[in-house]
């Protein structure tokens, strides 16, 4: 792609259409403190070696370097990833594939998108997924969108257990078509009550996320029980897509539609992005379906192939028609997923979930020794809510000191939690890790 910069004749004239005289005043309204009004301090040329280099550099000054050990989850999962997967991933192949409109052109990028979603569907115990879509909380409200098209009602359950940023995501979605949100509370041990079920009618779906935000498994089954007894959906989402390496899928549990962020399969943290909307439902709803599907056939000579099965997006037909606006899926990154999977396989998907789950359960129990309080009683997979008996900025100041990044602060998403912190362990951290850091709590706490 070329670059064409602006003539001095181009600017002037879209200042003109857009009313402003100048370049300042079209940036007026931004505040002066957040401008910089001196040229920019800029060396070089440099050739691309010198480049590299000073880039490296620079790197290297990182606030978040490898040295950091980091205890945060929350939605975005350090795990390691084998480098035969960025080797694949890498291929131009891959890389530089677009829409798979041909299919005779695009066997490879359709047979990867297949086995993506045949190896979602194992994963979640669901009889077909999407091509993906953009992450996983756009993957939820697609969900409950899904739900009220098939249900025709206009009210929503959804935990408040669910991610604070996934819920703003879903009432963005669905406020503007005056859809009901209704959140539900919490109980003792850290799981959604489904005490207020009973009192809500003309529910299109209960949506329910395990391991929830304080990384507490829910019961998938009594919320599918739940929705089904209401003439509901059973909506299962979640953030940690290798919990279900160890814990029973959701659509063994009876869920009807499956959705959640897949970072955790492959793809690193990369501090917030790109995601991977991974989306699976039950095949009777196939058809109401957000994105793309990929299927396969057999050609005028009997041989297998794949094709676009399923595209109901307004790029394809009319937009009265269309199950949503999504105009992509995210194949590089669902590739990745597909990779990281077929590597570990099923036994390896299960020890990797065990190493996670045992690591979380050992930091766990430290802290407990150490008396600190874990103040909610369900199980958790890889994450779990600790408190501490003083200000948690005050603390993670101290451990940062110590180049440990000590979990997420509560009190932001949950008011009533202050001095809480959610903390997350992965394969990636090593017993020693883990020793390192109750060591530097409990000198936060005697000092």
């Amino acid at each position: 792609m070329r670059y064409l910069p602006h003539t001095e004749e181009d600017m002037v004239s879209m200042l003109q259409a857009v009313g402003a005289k100048d370049l300042d005043e079209l940036f007026c309204s931004v505040p002066e403190r957040c401008r910089e009004n001196s040229a920019l301090s800029l060396a070089g040329p440099f050739t691309e070696w010198e480049t590299k280099e000073k880039v490296a550099l620079l790197a290297d000054g990182n606030a978040v370097a490898p040295e950091y050990k980091i205890y945060l989850g929350a939605g975005s999962y350090e795990h390691f990833i084998p480098e035969s997967l960025t080797y694949l991933l890498g291929r131009s192949e891959f890389v530089t594939a677009y829409t798979p409109y041909q299919p005779e052109i695009s066997q490879g990028t359709l047979q990867a998108i297949y086995e993506y979603q045949t190896l979602v569907g194992h994963l979640l115990g669901m009889e077909v997924a999407n091509a993906s879509v953009y992450d996983g909380a756009s993957a939820l409200a697609e969900a409950l969108l899904m739900a009220v098209r098939i249900t025709r009602k206009k009210k929503i359950a959804m935990s408040r257990l669910t991610h604070p940023y996934y819920r703003q995501v879903v009432k963005t979605y669905l406020g503007p078509s005056n859809y009901q949100v209704i959140e539900l509370p919490f109980d003792s041990e850290g799981r959604t009550d489904f005490s207020e079920i009973d009192n809500i009618d003309d529910m299109a779906a209960i949506s329910v996320q395990s391991p929830n935000f304080f990384g507490i498994i829910e019961d998938l089954d009594c919320l599918s029980e739940k929705a089904h007894e209401k003439g509901a959906l059973s909506v299962s989402s979640f953030t940690e897509a290798l919990a279900y390496g160890l814990l029973k899928s959701p659509g063994n549990a009876g869920a009807d539609i499956v959705c959640g962020e897949g970072q955790s399969l492959g793809i690193p943290p990369t501090f917030g992005g790109p995601g991977l909307g991974i989306f699976a439902s039950r095949k009777k709803y196939m058809r109401n379906m957000p994105g793309r599907l990929v299927g396969q056939t057999l050609d005028k000579q009997g041989k297998r192939g794949f094709v676009l099965t399923l595209s109901t997006r307004e790029q394809h037909i009319r937009r009265e028609k269309a199950t949503s606006n999504i105009c992509t899926n995210n194949s590089l990154c669902a590739l990745a997923a597909a990779i990281y999977m077929a590597s570990l396989g099923g036994e390896g998907l299960r020890e990797l979930a065990r190493i996670n789950h045992d690591k979380a359960e050992y930091l766990k129990t430290l802290l407990r020794k150490e008396g600190f309080e874990i103040p909610f009683s369900g199980p958790t997979f890889n994450e779990f809510v600790v408190k501490f008996p003083e200000e948690f900025s005050t603390m993670s100041k101290t451990l940062s000191d110590r180049k440990i990044v000590a979990g997420l602060q509560m009190e932001s998403f949950y008011p009533e939690m202050k001095n809480h912190s959610l903390l997350c362990v992965t394969e990636t951290k090593s017993k020693e890790d883990i020793d390192a850091l109750v060591e530097g709590v409990k000198a936060c706490m005697n000092r």
